[in-house]
């Protein structure tokens, strides 16, 4: 599995770090950005879960 974060899209709500820090990182302004984009099996389910989570739907799942 693998995550990307538009960073057009991204408005800074930081759930998909609060749910998942493991894969995903915030940036200076407090944006988030794929840290792991290649994702451990065992962190599939809580990285599905960040993206389903983001109001703006700025995750992708591939």
């Amino acid at each position: 599995m693998k995550v990307t974060v538009d960073p057009d899209r991204c408005e800074g709500h930081a759930r998909c770090w609060e749910i998942c820090p493991e894969v995903f990182s915030l940036d200076e302004q407090g944006h988030g950005r794929a840290a792991a984009p290649e994702v451990p099996a065992e962190l599939e389910r809580k990285a599905a879960e960040a993206a389903a989570n983001c109001p703006e739907r700025a995750i992708t799942v591939s």
